[in-house]
């Protein structure tokens, strides 16, 4: 069952940032394991809460798929980043350090140690029209984006070609600097990343001109997307390691939206086809053999006498594929035209078929 972040941190759904915000500080500080009555497990929730719904885009894609993909309190993202404490009391009116807890709390559940984290690029999405047509056998299309994408000079190593890398003087090649901060909690001694080698301990001997040793830099890329038969209106295809890239660390995966255009005749019913099909009169009667033109070419369709207003003739295996060897059905639903004026000798024959009981 999906976690409810709303009832975790005791907001409504329409809760606005700032509401949110002093309910993370309130459980935060109720629950911390440093406090008598801390609750270890309650506090990891209730951060993983606030890392998504103090996060526009993850709140958003959690308000509509149930689901941020929101790491754990261990992880390389604690969720503290720029959270302002600057509006709440202060205890006995000390001058504690706010700025980024992150720190704080990778001591308590394994984020320090020494442990390099790992850097990961930003998710990016886009959005791509296809035909009614295409969505049911699947295409291949081409996209270009403007993105975050690793230095094809240096390789994202930031370093110029032929030239060596060298141990980081700022962390000694340690990859992570100690220090001690006073907060809320006391003193706490913690570890962080080393900012200027990023946690590897190296750096380059000279840096690349094309990206000025960043290792990365923003570029025009061209995507081939593989749509596969029978993709939903709305659905998405995530491609992974096609987000942005980031120095030092993975890529970012992409993510596409498909949007599929309307069909002036068919329509989709789960793994089927529906269209409708207007009758004569003579032709319900009397039955006929209907031409008609599928996504898959013309058919001809056997329509037996006597048929009703409505009925649903299907046909087999004319509808959305459904895995390598089977398809849906194609459903046909009758409309029987009835004519607006009668001759004199429709008129007749008609009264005539009336005598009849028809």
């Amino acid at each position: 069952m999906a976690k409810d972040y709303y009832e975790t941190l005791g907001v409504n759904k329409g809760a606005s940032k700032d509401e949110i915000k002093k309910a993370f500080y309130k459980l935060a500080h109720k629950y911390h394991p440093d406090k008598k009555e801390g609750n270890e497990a309650k506090f990891k929730q209730v951060n993983e809460a606030y890392q998504v719904l103090s996060d526009d885009a993850k709140r958003s894609k959690y308000d509509q798929y149930g689901s941020a993909d929101a790491q754990g309190f261990g992880g390389s993202q604690s969720g503290f980043e720029g959270f302002d404490f600057s509006g709440f009391e202060r205890g006995g009116g000390a001058d504690f350090d706010f700025g980024n807890l992150n720190d704080i709390f990778s001591d308590f559940f394994g984020g320090g140690g020494g442990r390099r984290e790992a850097r990961r690029g930003r998710d990016i999405s886009t959005e791509v029209q296809i035909s009614f047509s295409d969505s049911i056998f699947g295409t291949n299309r081409k996209i270009l984006i403007t993105k975050t994408s690793n230095c094809l000079t240096c390789h994202g190593s930031g370093a110029k070609a032929g030239t060596k890398m060298e141990t980081c003087k700022t962390c000694n090649g340690q990859g992570h600097i100690r220090e001690s901060k006073r907060t809320i909690f006391g003193n706490i001694a913690s570890t962080k990343i080393c900012e200027v080698c990023l946690g590897t301990g190296e750096v380059p001997k000279e840096i690349c001109e094309t990206c000025k040793g960043k290792g990365v830099l923003r570029r025009e890329e061209e995507v081939s997307i593989v749509i596969p038969a029978g993709i939903r209106d709305g659905e998405m295809i995530r491609m992974t390691g096609f987000g942005e890239a980031v120095s030092k660390g993975t890529t970012g995966d992409l993510y596409i939206k498909i949007n599929v255009a309307s069909h002036p005749v068919f329509k989709r019913d789960g793994n089927d086809l529906s269209m409708n099909l207007n009758l004569k009169l003579s032709e319900a009667l009397l039955g006929t053999e209907y031409p008609i033109q599928t996504l898959d070419g013309e058919i001809k369709v056997t329509i037996p006498e006597g048929v009703s207003v409505n009925e649903i003739l299907r046909v087999r295996g004319k509808g959305v594929p459904i895995g390598k060897n089977k398809r849906g059905d194609l459903l046909i639903k009758l409309n029987i035209k009835l004519p607006g004026k009668l001759s004199r000798e429709s008129r007749k024959l008609i009264e005539e078929l009336k005598k009849e009981g028809i």
